[in-house]
Formats: structure tokens, sequence, C-alpha cells
């Protein structure tokens, strides 16, 4: 049986005390020393930590957990993707706050039997649901090491600083970005478009916006976006203070691509009714089918019109490392600012996310605060670079460092070549949906996401949508795959994006095996 041990236990002997703690030693033992102070509970219980009192068993079950964790992700595909959980499981996490102490290994129990074993499932080969990267092991372990290292990347002198800027110039490399380029690691995608916004904002107003507010802009300020736009957006436009009308949605074409010609003549309609068009948006990856807009066009535009240009890259502006599909993204490298998440294509684990901006002046501008605790000196910890006067955070993790350790480890010509993988596995899902019928292709697949449905004959809208949606549900509840759904042009589908290192083509047979089936069987209930 493993040893328990007491929270409230005498701490390891120490070869290398602290000066005042032996000073403190010294005082204890003085003769001068008042009766009420030598009574005083802090000096009787001594000083308490976190930290155990015996290392060894804590080494021990860290080597346990380690065994675990790649027995969990070793054995993923002999799982079910999700699963339901119990009554008992969902009870346990509406306990209150524990006022005493539980041995540790008692804790990492709860964890492995009702935290580990009930996951959403995106590591899994046959998720496909929201888009969401898989994850890998290395950059597991860099989160573990950088919560050990416990580095705050506000900025400083110290090397996970480094690593941190390191990383973001890789990204800004991938996608082209010039060397002067800044950017700065962020929650996701949302937070990096808000990042990127926040400086187009600021830019175009036509005033000083920092000092004057919002309330000061004598023109109100549009933004132009696809109709297909991530709702992120809206929620920056909001955020900003601009209100959703500031966000204007553009009609799409028959590829769901931002249509060019009707950008053009809203941006002509705005400014002839006052309005001061301030940023087009284009989308590397639309949320519900993949659609990437003309961006080499609307980088035009931006300049004909004197927009800020900025590009939503979330879902596929790493696009930009793989061989195969890399002119999909063309244009990309024109933006003024660039949002992209490593924990989709790079299969970081969350969260990480990435705003990058062109002109490292105006990226500095839009957040710089220098009170004197944030100061640079010449020397010391604080003479790095100080990180949070390029984004909202002031105290950050180091999330970098998983990014780092695998790219590191595999190399980007590896995860271009996974990019394509994806691709190419799309293209041949959308195949066995032709070549089954009743499925139905419901958009031609761009990149790797793929919109269909099953669709007997003479079925109504309504009918068809319940049919699909519970397929959708069934397939989550047994545990074979895991697929979310969207309407697109009035017509309600199954959405399957595939953002996943360990899918295999036998996976998509599979899943077309089961829609059929549950096809047949919902639609007779």
């Amino acid at each position: 049986m493993p040893r328990r041990w007491n929270c409230r236990g005498p701490r390891p002997a120490s070869s290398s005390q602290p000066s005042r703690e032996r000073e403190r030693e010294m005082e204890a033992r003085s003769p001068h020393r008042s009766a009420e102070t030598l009574t005083q509970p802090e000096v009787l219980a001594g000083p308490e930590t976190l930290d155990p009192p015996d290392w060894s068993f804590v080494a021990a079950l860290a080597h346990r957990i380690v065994d675990d964790a790649v027995d969990h992700v070793g054995r993923v595909r002999e799982r079910p993707v999700w699963r339901p959980m119990p009554e008992t499981v969902d009870a346990l996490f509406r306990a209150p706050v524990p006022d005493r102490p539980t041995p540790v290994e008692d804790v990492y129990r709860l964890v492995k039997d009702a935290v580990l074993a009930y996951p959403m499932g995106n590591i899994h080969p046959r998720f496909w649901s929201w888009y969401m990267g898989s994850g890998n092991f290395t950059g597991a372990l860099g989160d573990f090491l950088a919560a050990i290292q416990g580095s705050n990347l506000g900025g400083g002198s110290h090397a996970a600083a480094l690593v941190d800027q390191q990383v973001v110039g890789w990204l800004r490399d991938m996608i082209g970005f010039p060397e002067t380029a800044s950017g700065t690691l962020v929650s996701g995608g949302s937070v990096a478009n808000l990042i990127g916004l926040t400086v187009a904002r600021n830019v175009k107003a036509g005033l000083d916006l920092r000092e004057e507010g919002v309330a000061a802009l004598n023109q109100p300020l549009r933004v132009y976006a696809s109709d297909q736009v991530h709702s992120c957006h809206r929620k920056a436009v909001e955020t900003l203070g601009l209100g959703n009308r500031a966000l204007r949605r553009i009609r799409t074409d028959s590829r769901y691509r931002i249509d060019v010609a009707a950008l053009r003549a809203a941006i002509g309609e705005d400014r002839t009714a006052g309005m001061r068009p301030a940023c087009v948006i284009g989308t590397a990856g639309t949320v519900n089918s993949g659609a990437v807009d003309d961006l080499s066009a609307l980088a035009e535009i931006a300049v004909e019109e004197d927009l800020w240009f900025h590009v939503d890259g979330c879902i596929g502006a790493l696009i930009s490392i793989a061989p195969q599909n890399a002119w999909r993204v063309k244009g990309i490298e024109r933006a003024d600012s660039v949002a992209l998440d490593p924990h989709k294509w790079l299969h970081a684990p969350f969260e990480v996310g990435c705003a990058l901006v062109r002109d490292r002046t105006k990226h500095r501008e839009t957040f710089a605060v220098s009170p004197e605790f944030l100061q640079g000196m010449p020397r010391g910890i604080a003479s790095g670079q100080w990180l949070h006067e390029f984004g909202f955070q002031t105290s950050r993790g180091f999330g970098a460092l998983k990014v780092w350790m695998a790219l590191m480890e595999h190399g980007v010509a590896k995860f271009g070549r996974l990019i394509d993988q994806n691709i190419a596995q799309a293209a041949l899902l959308a195949n066995l949906v032709r070549s089954h019928p009743p499925l139905e292709l419901i958009a031609e697949p761009e990149i790797n996401i793929v919109c269909f449905r099953y669709v007997p004959e003479g079925l109504s809208e309504e009918r068809l949508k319940e049919i699909n949606v519970e397929i959708m549900l069934r397939l989550q509840e047994t545990g074979v795959a895991a697929l979310s759904d969207t309407t697109i042009r009035g017509k309600h589908c199954l959405r399957a994006a595939i953002c996943n290192h360990r899918t295999r083509p036998e996976d998509l047979t599979l899943l077309i095996s089961e829609v059929l089936h549950l096809g047949r069987e919902v639609s007779q209930t």
C-alpha cells in the first residue's frame, strides 16, 4: 500500500537554509525571548509549505502517473470517443470546496477514475466534431515542464521568454511574414482575432483612441467579413465598443467565399453614408465548410481602399507549410495581422493561439503601458523584453514550450505533411459519401471539412434534420465517432472536421458504414 504523508508534517532537512531563516532559529533558541513570543503558533509549528515532506514518495507517484498517461494515449483506439458520465461522477463535481486535506494518491485516483475516464474525446482518431487538434505526448510533457518551471511570461530576462519569442518567430516565418513583424501567444483564436482587430481599430480610427475612447469617433467604423465569418468576430467588435452593426457581413459565392464585387460595393456605400471603412477580414478556412477567401484579392482591395487587412487563419493559416496545399492560402503573407492556432494543426495541447502583426510599432503602441514596476532595467531579470506590451495580459503561462518541443522533435515539414494528409482524407470521405446513396454531399470540401447528410427520399427538410441530428447523437453516445452539425444555405447537415493526426482511412470507412446503418434504423422509427 502506498505510504501516506501528512501535509503538516516536518519539513525535510536542508543543508542550505536562507540566512534569515537561520536568524529566526537562533532567535527562537535565545533565552532573552519572552514567553509570549515563544508561544506564537507559527514558531511552535514551524512555517507551512505546499511541498511534500517526502519527495521520494512524490517521485514514485509521478512515475505512476506518467505510466498511466502513456497507456491512456497509446491505447486511445480501444476506448469510445466519448461516453456519458454517470450520476456519481456528475455529483463529485458538485461537491463543495474541501476544507481538510486528501492524500495526494487519493486525489490522483479521483482524477484517473472521474476525469481522464470521461474526456471530450478530441485526442481520439474518430473525433471530427468541433475544429480541434488531437494533441501530442511531447507537447503534454512540455506543459508539465512549463508548470514545473513556473515562469510568468509577462516578460523579463529568462529562458521561457526567449522560447516564447522564438516560437512566435517560427509561426511568423511559417506564414511568410517579415522578420520585423511582432506577435504574441494567447489562449486561442478568439483572443488572437481580438488582438488583431484592436490594432486595426486603433490604427484606423483617425484619432488617439487610447486617450479619447470610442465616444470621440466622429465617424462610425466599419469592419467587413463574409457571411461565414466566425462568431468570435461579433464578440470582438462588441468588446471593442463598436457594436455588432459595425461588422458588415458580405454575401458569399458558390464556394462560400466572400464575394469580392459585393465587398467593393459595400465599402462604397458606407463611405457615401458617412461611415469610415476600417478593416476587412479574410477567412482562411470557414468554420462551417472550410472555405478559404481569395486572400490575394482582399489584399489588393485593402491597399486600394486604405483598409487594415486581417486574416482569421485559426483553421487554415498553417496550410502555408503544407507542400501540396500551400497555394490555397496565397496572399496571407500580405495581411496586416493574422490569427492562428497552434492547438489545431500543430496539435499542441490546449490552449495556445497566436496573433501576428506586420507592423511591430503599431502593435506595441496599441497595448504598451509601462508603470514603474514594469519598466526595463539595464541588467538583471527586468533587462529582457516586456512581452505584456503586445497584448492584454500582464501575467501569462509558458504555453510556448509545448509548441517548441514538438516542433524540435518532429520538424515543421512533418506537420505540413500531416495537413496534406488531413486534406486528402477529407477528399476520400467526400468520395465515400458520393458513392453511398442516400448520403448527400452538401458542399465540396476545399480543405478538410466535409458536410453531408443522410437523405432518404420523400422527406421534408424538418424530418431530415431530425434524422441527421439523431444519427449524430447516436454516433456520440455509442462512442463510435464524434461529428457536429451545421446548416449551409438552408440545408441542415452533418459536419466532419478532420484535424487529427491519428485518423486512418479505415476510420472514415467505418463512419460511412455506421451512418448508413443508423440512418436506416432512425428513419424507420
